[in-house]
């Protein structure tokens, strides 16, 4: 059992990491029809695309076509992927990038690890970047705004209701009930979501504590996990997004290898579409036996990793990680784990 000061320590070097992006504006809302300056800026891996927006708009605007555009009606693709602005940067880029994960455990001495690499659920070996470059290039985009993503309104008013939900959500999985969040007063609501935005870490802890800590009496039922599996359809770097979370009920078509019926399935999906599950996961277990539980193909061991990965974070998480750990110090802003499933070869 690791010590309340190792769950700060790990939450606030996750808190501290970021990638580096390069944004340049497509052609197509370009008034000179060449590339204009990139915009270049180092951003946390918790934070949202529609908080770039503002920026973006103001940066870019002496090149657009339409300068009066709204910023909110700006969104991001990577290699003509568009990317969804509810997802957190970090878990877009772990999803789309095809950069290798780091892997603390990783041996040159262990066959295992040696023999294959891991493979993002959206990469692609014909991809015309290379894997995992940084800074991470995107393309901003304002017009032909692609079905798959959901409008923004000008105050970002839908990305606050996004990440309320979320988090309604993920205290229902703890807690059995929202009566947490629902409980809190408008003043604490309001301060976490300004400390999701200022990045604010003492801020946000001074609000999340309270939904991560069970009542009086009471026990953590669940553990927020989201686990994002690879699609048979298109690749990274390729085209498409995740597609909308899926329970556990709808499991079994998502399960590897996949039979010729599954692959038909996958192939009418967008290119580089993703698939998602959220199964109920009891705390004090390890996250391998979490993994084999929910995902026997993809996990057959509880002990090693054979076949996947985990990810979370840009990093590979021991199988043998309490599930209950992780969720108090690695979890998302909205308080799910959203764990990439990369796999094997």
């Amino acid at each position: 059992m690791s010590s309340p000061r190792d769950v700060t320590a790990v939450q606030k070097q996750i808190w501290n990491g970021s990638i580096p992006l390069q944004i340049t504006l497509a052609s197509t809302d370009c008034r000179t029809f060449d590339e204009s300056d990139p915009y270049l800026i180092q951003v946390p891996r918790l934070s949202y695309i529609p908080f770039l927006l503002g920026r973006l708009h103001a940066f870019f605007a002496p090149s657009l076509i339409n300068p009066d555009v709204q910023p909110s009606q700006g969104w991001l693709s990577f290699e003509d992927v568009p990317l969804k602005w509810h997802h957190p940067i970090g878990l877009l880029y772990d999803l789309y990038s095809g950069a290798e994960p780091f892997n603390a455990h990783a041996s040159s001495d262990d066959p295992l690890t040696t023999r294959t690499s891991p493979t993002s659920p959206t990469s692609s070996s014909s991809s015309g970047t290379e894997a995992g470059a940084l800074p991470w290039r995107l393309t901003l985009h304002y017009a032909a705004h692609p079905p798959t993503l959901l409008p923004l309104d000008p105050a970002l008013k839908s990305q606050h209701d996004a990440f309320i939900n979320a988090v309604k959500e993920a205290d229902f999985l703890r807690n059995g009930s929202a009566k947490a969040v629902m409980s809190l007063s408008k003043d604490s609501s309001d301060a976490l979501w300004r400390a999701v935005q200022t990045h604010d870490l003492p801020l946000y802890n001074s609000v999340h504590a309270r939904l991560v800590t069970p009542p009086a009496g009471g026990r953590l039922r669940h553990v927020p996990l989201k686990l994002y599996l690879p699609s048979t359809s298109g690749g990274a770097g390729g085209s498409g997004a995740s597609s909308p979370p899926r329970t556990q009920q709808h499991q079994q078509s998502q399960r590897a290898p996949a039979s010729k019926k599954d692959d038909d399935e996958a192939a009418k999906l967008p290119p580089g579409a993703l698939r998602t599950i959220q199964a109920p996961i009891q705390p004090n277990q390890t996250l391998g036996t979490a993994l084999n539980t929910a995902l026997p193909s993809l996990f057959p061991s509880r002990r090693s990793p054979l076949l996947a990965q985990p990810v979370l974070h840009g990093a590979v998480v021991p199988l043998a990680a309490p599930v209950d750990e992780l969720g108090r110090a690695a979890s998302y802003a909205d308080g799910f784990l959203h764990l990439v499933v990369w796999m094997m070869g």
